[in-house]
């Protein structure tokens, strides 16, 4: 029987959120900044949303920023660029890594995922398990990579743009985990 890509996504979801495990944090209660300076650009806040599960369980939040006169749109352009997400629920780096992986698998063609694969492994090292009130952020500098940090201790980076807009495009890409999520970070309310 084949499972559908939706129905990958969902269960990939449920792996990712872990909420059958946590009590959440109140999503509310979540502060992102309007700026975030770095040595090229100062990144401006361009929109923020909250993942919710099946209508009923906050999992997540994130903000997007990108620099000035920079359109949402052209968010895969090699500019720098920030998603920071802060966790509702808990679950393990390896869910976490797990599920990543089989949706960039499911969302990219085959040999784009492997001339990342060698990088997406390196990145999935570096994930902790989350908690309640934990966050990641990713920031993309051209010519440096994407900086991983866990509530804001650096844990490392991965090189070029080409991953960048992979792994960026999970959340922001034209099938991302939710295209509401996507389409409130990309500053657009509908």
């Amino acid at each position: 029987m084949k499972i559908s890509t939706k129905w990958q996504k969902l269960c990939a979801l449920v792996i990712m959120a872990g909420f059958f495990f946590a009590s959440p944090a109140p999503a509310k209660d979540v502060d992102f900044a309007e700026s975030h300076p770095l040595e090229q650009a100062e990144l401006q806040l361009i929109g923020t949303a909250v993942f919710t599960w099946a209508l009923l369980f906050d999992v997540y939040a994130g903000a997007f920023y990108l620099p000035n006169g920079v359109a949402s749109a052209d968010w895969t352009t090699d500019v720098p660029k920030r998603l920071e997400i802060a966790y509702f629920r808990s679950f393990s780096a390896e869910d976490f890594a797990s599920s990543s992986d089989r949706l960039l698998r499911d969302n990219l063609a085959a040999a784009d995922y492997q001339l990342l694969s060698d990088r997406l492994q390196q990145l999935y090292r570096l994930f902790r398990d989350i908690e309640p009130g934990d966050r990641y952020s990713l920031t993309y500098r051209p010519e440096v990579g994407t900086e991983l940090r866990f509530n804001e201790q650096l844990l490392g980076v991965i090189p070029g743009a080409d991953f960048a807009v992979a792994y960026f495009g999970l959340w922001l890409g034209p099938e991302p985990l939710s295209e509401h999520f996507r389409d409130r970070l990309l500053g657009n309310k509908r």
